[in-house]
Order: C-alpha cells, then structure tokens, then sequence
C-alpha cells in the first residue's frame, strides 16, 4: 500500500501518514484534502513510502488530491525542509504558509483567467501627442499599451495610482478593450543608446557577477547612497533575460516596491513581471504566484514574502538593503529572508547580490573573510551629485522652538526661498509620545503592554503602538482628577503642525503608517513629491531609504540620540544605518545636500564617523567590540522565547527548560530573563538565551533540545528563535 507522509499547517513537528487509496498519480509537492480529527485539512504531500508505524486500520484514505495547480517543485520543497530544520519550526506550519491564501482552501481553486488590456485600432492609430499637455497618466498608459500589446491589471496599477481609472475612460471612448488571452512577449532589453553611462565602478561590479553567472556565488554590493546599485542590478538582470532565466528581487519594505517597479518596467517594457507583496488580495498574490510558478513572469518583485515563490527559471537572487531588519520575520516562523535567500542561491546554484550602503555586520564580516565576494561602488552615480555635508547642531544648551534649533529653521527657510525640497525625519508617530499629567506625573500606559500610548490628537486618541489598543484622551487625570493634561514629547503630527505655523505658506506633507494607511495613498504621495508639489517633508523609517528626490537637499533629523546608550548591542549598528540612509536623500542630484542632525553628544564617535560617512571604519570599530564581548558574527545565538499570563509562569517555563537541557553539548545557556518589552497584547514575555562558538554546535544542540522542549506542556506559548535581532 503507497502511503504518503503529509505535511499539515498544526503546530506539531512531524508528518501524518495516509494511504494513496485509488487517487491516481501522486507526486511529492501535491496538495491533498485528508480528514484531521474532526475537520478537513489541506496538506502537501512530504513523502511517499511502503512503510507506516501505524497499524493498516488506522490510516485513513487521502480525500482528494488537487488538480488545479502543479505541484511544489522539489527546489523549493528543499528549501522549506531546509528552512523548517534551521529554525526549528514544524514543516507543516512552513510549508503551507509559504503558499497563497486560496491554495490552503478546502476547495479547488477557481481559476479566471488573468484579464489584460490591448488597445483596439483606434487606439493604435492615437498619437501621444494629441492628448493634453496635462495628462501625464493617459500619455503614459497609450505609450505603455503600444509597447507591450497587452498589459495585466497589476501592469496597469504600476504605472500610476490614476491608471485603473484611465483605463476605464479608453475603453468608454473605445481606444482599448479587455482580452483574456495575455501573450508572452519576448524580452527586448532597452537600447544601448537610452542606458544611463555606467561609471567605472559600476561596469567592474556587472563584469565581475556576469562571469560568475552559472554558478553559485555571493556577491556583497556595497555602495553608498546615490551610487548607482539598482542599475547593477538591471544591468546583471537583463543578461539573465538574454539567457531565458527568471531573477527574484526582494526588497525589505513594501512601499519601496512601486518605484522599483515602474523602474524595471521602464528597462524591460516587453518583459512579464510580478509583484507580491502582503497589500495584494489574495487573488493577485494568487495569479502573480502561478505566473512566477509557470516560468511566464521572468522578474518577481516582492517583500519577504516572494522568497518561497517557485521559479523554475532562476538565475538570480537580489536582496537589496540586506541590512534592514525587515527582512526578518519577529512572529511565527521567524526566518531571516535575506539568509534563506543564500540558502536558496547556493542550492539553485545561482549567484545572490545583496546591496547596501551599511551591511549588515554579519555580512560585513563574511565578505572580509572571502566568505562572500565584496564590490565596492564609492562614489555616486550621477557626476555632479556629491555626498551632502553632514553636520550635527548640539543641542545639549541650545534653546528650542518647538522641538527645532534656530539652525535648522534657518535652513528650512533657506530652502525655500530657493525653491528646494526638505526632509525633517522623526521616527516617532503621533502627535505626542505621551499625555502627561503636571501634577501628579501620571503617563498614558497601554494596560496591555510595558509601553505608553501615544497620542494622536486629531483623532483625539490614544494608541499603543505595539498591540493597536486605543483609547479616548481622558478629560481629567484618571489618578488625580486634574484636568491640566499636556501631550509631552514630540511625534509627526506634532512636528506638522509646529512646522505649519513657522512656514504658513509652505506646503508641508507628513508621510508616515497613519497618513499612509489608505492602499494608494503612499504612491500618491511619492507622485506630490517628485513632481515638486511639496516643500517640507516630514518621514518616519519610511522615508529612509530607496527613495531618490531630485529637488530634495536638505535633510534634518530631531530626534536622533534614543539608540545610542541602549542595551541592545545591535542599536548602534541600526542607528548608524538609518541616518546614513536617510542623509542619502539630500543631494542626489546636480544641487548640493546638507544633513543637519541634532543631537545632544555631537562628539559620540557615531556621529564622528557618520559626518565623515565612514561605514568602513565604523563597522570596523564594532566588530572589535563584538570580537571582544563574543557577540555575533563571533558567536551563534538562539532564544527560547515564553508568553504566559503571569510572568512567574513564562520564567517557571523557561526554567524547565533549563532542567531538559542534553548533555556533551558545547553551548552556553544563560539565565531565564523578562523581555525588554516585557508586556505585550496582555502576555507576560520571557526568554532564555543559548550561545554556542560554532553554527553547527548550536544546531545539533537545538536540535535534540527542541524534542524535548515539546514534552514540557503548560499554559505557555513558546517558541524558538534562531538568530535573533530583537531581545
């Protein structure tokens, strides 16, 4: 009898055997329905063997198998083997999450086919030219059709956040129509003639990935900011296409995706590309999915997400701003997308780039032991855009007004006069960190986490940043009854409006989770600000990196000492890259940049080495740090993480925990300790920290140790979290 060993998305770490029973032919990587306890479940078949420990009356028959889409191919099925043994995580949660939402449904998947769009021959005959000066989105959208025959709803959405719109109006005057049947256009690579000039950097890093394009390699593109990495990458890609092969991108954030895109679909008009990213429905993740799965969609473009995409086709993995903690995921299976990716190269056998202006110290590291290939682009790409002039403004004595020194409203002032863009950076939202009580010192504390509700005043709420809890602004103090309340701190809404009232005749744009939280509302608000209609921008994080602004030369930060004496030994490393990236925005173009940073410590040798943009010596300096205290790249870290009611109960746990340990391993377990953030969404947080000298001590360690971990039971959620960045 032919059993097939299921993987189930339960959170138990081993396969359930059912029988084939008269299914037909069965592959590894099919989806099957199969009878769990009580109720249907979808499943991927894992393995096939002759052999169950289970008596024959007790498995039960597979119910269906689902015919409405390939199977996993077995590449990818290697990676999520490999991905759920590094992180300990039970394959069947991995697995099932790595699909589509519609592909984990009890019933078979409905397919419509994609629509697309063509122009008809009245369309075809419309010249460019004869629509108004003004309609910059139609202009673009005729261009657009013309140049591919077809485009797909997701093509259309790329090309402006109005496109949809106008494609309804072309239809309505009947210049386009909708067509099912969407053909594959050979990929044309743009002109020689209509490339930008690369810059001797730039030509050594394609020379050198192109010669090492069949073979598994990785390649550290460190370049500062404005040096030109995305043409690197469009550059290697279109030799990929040259060659019938698919490239996966993937980038840290999702608003970093609009850009890129409509940047690739510029170079590779002809070509089919593919976005997937968590604001897509999940018909869209679904049909890009199947598209990047069938070999059509030749460049997938996505978050952390995009990673377990099965491609047959890969030739290339790109992993831009490796550094930024995005990539790894912090619930769940908490893998790093950026190392599964390397994972995934050296197992295709394909060359990974990963970009950054400030690696990762990881990363930094493997490249100055020959682990990793490094190139170096150090200047920027464009010859009259130079690095902006860094300088910090010591605010330690300095008189405020309204969170602002008179040098850095002298220099707003400045920029608009000349017409220049500027950026205020504030990573804080809100309009206040906290509402205060002057009498008593009571604070806004969320009751379900050890953090302070931070108050938006518009809204006239309260809201914890960590759990989403909200609560009304209290007339009078809930302790005392005094009714003098005031906001303390400063956040993005406040900074708005202190702005509003210094330059009342600027036009100020605030871009941060709360204005942006409409789907189109971030694209839109890159449009303002590229086409000048903005004078003062005021961003959190995400501002920080990616974003090219050519009228924007002034970058000011208010708020940029919270990380610089913190416990967390990688707050540094993270701080230091968030202001060089953001300092990137100023000067990308022929007009000078000016980063001003205010700051109590200007003499902290962060800031030092930041004003010389010296990541090369700064990172050097931590590594020694690091070396010293046998923090990573030094050492291999894994936590044991516990969530309980009570905090009693998350330590009793973990102290078992410690009682399980096996023995002969070279690992160190430290003391059980509550979380920095001990309290969250109404759970207790604890961990325990395991270290080891070597990846390979850790994971024989973690491995045993985890068996043993799921006997313990008790009203503890725990999990294991290998690698990890957030303590």
């Amino acid at each position: 009898m032919k059993i097939l060993r299921v993987a189930l998305d339960v959170p138990l770490d081993t396969l359930f055997d059912y029988s084939a029973a008269d299914q037909g032919e069965i592959a590894i990587g099919d989806r099957v329905l199969v009878s769990f306890g009580r109720r249907q479940m979808v499943g991927v078949v894992a393995e096939i063997t002759d052999h169950s420990n289970l008596a024959p009356g007790r498995i039960k028959p597979v119910l269906q198998v689902f015919r409405d889409s390939p199977p996993l191919s077995g590449e990818i099925f290697r990676l999520l083997r490999f991905c759920a043994d590094y992180y300990h995580h039970p394959l069947g949660e991995v697995v099932l999450n790595a699909l589509p939402v519609p592909l984990r449904q009890t019933k078979p998947v409905a397919r419509a086919k994609p629509t697309g769009y063509h122009l008809t021959e009245t369309g075809l005959a419309l010249e460019t030219d004869t629509l108004p000066a003004r309609a910059i989105v139609k202009r673009k959208l005729l261009q657009s059709l013309k140049q591919a025959g077809t485009l797909l709803r997701s093509d259309i959405a790329a090309i402006s956040p109005s496109a949809p719109q106008a494609i309804k109006e072309f239809i309505a005057r009947g210049w386009a129509e909708e067509s099912e049947e969407i053909a594959e256009p050979a990929p044309t690579p743009a002109k020689a003639d209509d490339l930008p000039p690369l810059t001797p950097p730039q030509e050594q890093a394609v020379t050198a990935i192109l010669s090492g394009q069949d073979h598994f390699q990785v390649w550290l593109l460190y370049g500062i900011t404005g040096s030109g990495k995305t043409e690197v990458y469009l550059r290697v890609i279109a030799q990929v296409l040259q060659h019938g092969g698919q490239a996966l991108v993937l980038v840290p954030e999702i608003n970093l995706t609009p850009q890129l895109e409509s940047r690739f679909r510029a170079r590779f008009p002809d070509t089919c590309q593919v976005s997937l990213h968590s604001r897509l429905s999940a018909g869209e993740r679904l049909r890009n999915w199947s598209l990047a799965q069938s070999g059509r969609a030749r460049i997938v473009l996505g978050t952390r997400l995009a990673l377990f995409t099965p491609m047959p086709k890969l030739k290339l993995i790109v992993v831009d701003e490796e550094h930024d903690g995005s990539f790894k995921q912090q619930d769940g299976l908490r893998y790093s997308a950026r190392d599964m990716a390397v994972a995934r190269g050296k197992q295709a056998g394909t060359p990974v780039i990963l970009g950054s202006a400030t690696p990762a110290l990881e990363t930094w590291y493997n490249a100055g032991i020959g682990r990793y290939q490094k190139l170096e682009l150090p200047a920027r790409a464009i010859a009259e855009a130079a690095l902006p002039a860094i300088h910090c403004i010591d605010i330690s004595r300095a008189k405020l007004a309204d969170g602002l020194s008179d040098s850095l409203i002298d220099a707003l002032r400045a920029r608009l006069e000349r017409g220049e863009q500027s950026l205020i950076f504030i990573n804080r939202r809100g309009y206040a960190p906290v509402m205060r009580c002057a009498q008593c010192g009571w604070v806004s504390t969320c009751h379900r986490c050890s953090s302070r509700l931070v108050v938006h005043l518009r809204e006239k709420r309260l809201r914890c940043h960590h759990c989403g809890h909200e609560s009304r602004i209290p007339p009078t103090c809930p302790d005392c009854g005094n009714a003098d309340l005031a906001p303390l701190g400063q956040g993005t809404q406040r900074l708005e409006d202190n702005l509003g009232s210094l330059f009342p005749s600027a036009r100020i744009l605030r871009v941060d989770r709360d204005s942006t939280k409409r789907k189109q509302a971030l694209p839109e608000m890159l449009e303002r600000i590229h086409a000048a209609e903005v004078d003062i921008v005021i961003g959190t994080q995400l501002l920080a990196k990616g974003h090219d602004f050519k009228k924007l030369t002034l970058v000011g930060v208010v708020n940029a000492d919270g990380a610089l004496y913190s416990a967390d030994f990688r707050a540094s490393e993270r701080l230091f890259a968030q202001l060089m990236q953001v300092s990137g925005r100023a000067g990308r173009d022929a007009l000078p940049g000016i980063v001003l940073i205010q700051t109590q410590f200007p003499t902290h040798p962060l800031f030092q080495a930041l004003i010389k943009h010296d990541y090369p010596g700064f990172a050097e300096t931590l590594l020694t740090e690091r070396k010293q205290a046998e923090f990573p790249p030094f050492c291999h870290q894994a936590l044991l993480r516990a969530e309980a009611p009570q905090m009693e109960t998350a330590l009793a746990f973990l102290r078992k925990a410690q009682g399980v340990v096996p023995q002969d391993f070279d690992v160190n377990l430290f003391d059980p300790v509550p979380a920095q953030m001990t309290r969250l969404a109404g759970m207790e947080r604890a961990h325990l920290l395991v270290q080891a000298a070597s990846r390979g001590a850790l994971q024989a360690f973690l491995s045993a140790w985890n068996k043993a971990l799921f006997g313990l039971g008790g009203n503890v959620r725990w999990s294991l979290d290998v690698d990890p960045l957030e303590f």
